[in-house]
C-alpha cells in the first residue's frame, strides 16, 4: 500500500469511527427521551405500528376519501412496498449491522425485533415507500407524511432498534423507490 492510500485509508477509518460514535450518541439520547411513560408507550406503539398495521390504516383513510378513485393512490403506493421488500432483505443481510441495544447493552430494546440486521431502517423504508408516492398523488396529505415518518423514524432509534443512520438510509431508499414508481404508474396510466 502507498503512504497516499495508507493515510486515505486511515483517514476514512477515522471519520467512520467518528460517524458510528455520533449515531451511537444520538440513539443514546433518543432512547433517554422514551424513558417517561407515555413516551415509552408512544415509541412501542409507533413501532408496532409500522409492523405492517398501519398500511390497512392508511388505505382505508384513502378510501373513505376518494373512495374508488383512491387506488390510483394505493396503487403505487402498495407497488412501492412489494419492490422495497424484494430488495430489503437481502441489503439487510449483505450490511449486517449490528442494533445499537447490541452494540451497547445499557440501551434498553423496547421490543421484539422483527429480523436480525439494523441497515437499513425496514419500518422508515416502508413508511417513506408508501407515504410517498400518497403525498405525490395527493399533495394535501403531505404534511402528515412527514409527520408520521418523523414519528416512525423516532421510534425506531428510541427503541434502540436502529441508529440515525440507519433510518436516513432507509428513507432514502423508499423514497428511492417510491418516487419513480409513482412516476412510472402515472406516466403509463395518467
Amino acid at each position: 500500500m502507498t503512504p497516499f492510500r495508507a493515510k486515505c485509508s486511515g483517514a476514512l477509518s477515522h471519520v467512520g469511527e467518528v460517524c458510528a460514535a455520533a449515531d451511537l450518541r444520538a440513539v443514546r439520547t433518543a432512547s433517554r427521551s422514551a424513558r417517561p411513560a407515555p413516551l415509552k408507550i408512544l415509541a412501542i406503539a409507533l413501532s408496532k405500528l409500522g409492523n405492517g398495521w398501519i398500511y390497512p390504516l392508511l388505505a382505508a383513510a384513502i378510501l373513505a376519501k376518494w373512495r374508488l378513485a383512491g387506488l390510483r393512490i394505493i396503487a403505487p403506493a402498495a407497488i412501492s412496498a412489494i419492490l422495497l421488500h424484494f430488495i430489503y432483505p437481502y441489503l439487510k443481510d449483505w450490511c449486517g449491522r449490528r442494533r445499537p441495544f447490541q452494540v451497547a447493552p445499557e440501551l434498553p430494546s423496547l421490543l421484539d425485533t422483527l429480523d436480525a440486521h439494523s441497515f437499513p431502517s425496514g419500518h422508515t423504508m416502508t413508511m417513506v415507500g408508501v407515504l410517498t408516492p400518497i403525498a405525490m398523488l395527493w399533495p394535501a396529505a403531505t404534511a402528515s407524511a412527514v409527520a408520521m415518518t418523523l414519528g416512525m423514524a423516532w421510534s425506531r432509534v428510541a427503541t434502540a432498534h436502529h441508529y440515525p443512520s440507519d433510518v436516513l438510509a432507509g428513507a432514502a431508499l423508499g423514497f428511492g423507490v417510491g418516487y419513480p414508481t409513482t412516476e412510472w404508474i402515472v406516466h403509463l396510466f395518467g
